[in-house]
């Protein structure tokens, strides 16, 4: 295996890792206000858990998996594209399999799996496309 399908596979190892640690706190506060606050419907506990998991995801993968030193702003504002599809969509689709029987438990795990697969995607190729490894190793500042 070459030196880039190498940086690559660890990249992608490195982004999945982050990406459980995002799960676990979208998870919990999933949790937090479906069991524990009853919130009536499915898309009011997604929402909120989805934008804690997107920050974290977002901040900690910029910095370790992609090592970018792309504009902070631009780079956000791509995600925030990504999210101004998928969060309706995900949100229109979970509310409606939620709707027909399906567990909200079910859904959501549907929902960040599909997640899961087409954020890397859509940062690796469109958000990082060219400023993937441009990051110093001890930079001064976070810009």
């Amino acid at each position: 295996m070459n030196s880039e399908k190498k940086k690559e596979v660890l990249r992608t190892v490195k982004f999945t890792l982050i990406s459980i640690s995002a799960g676990i706190i979208q998870v919990a506060s999933f949790a937090l206000f479906h069991d524990v606050l009853k919130f009536p419907e499915y898309w009011q506990s997604y929402l909120p858990s989805l934008v804690l998991s997107v920050l974290w995801n977002f901040t900690i993968n910029r910095r370790y998996t992609f090592r970018s030193d792309a504009p902070i702003v631009r780079s956000m504002l791509l995600v925030a594209l990504y999210y101004a599809v998928f969060t309706p969509a995900s949100a229109w689709w979970g509310q409606l399999l939620s709707k027909a029987g399906w567990h909200d438990w079910l859904v959501e795990l549907l929902n960040m799996l599909i997640n899961f697969v087409t954020e890397y995607l859509f940062q690796r190729l469109v958000v990082y496309r060219k400023r993937v490894d441009t990051r110093p190793d001890n930079p001064r500042r976070d810009g």
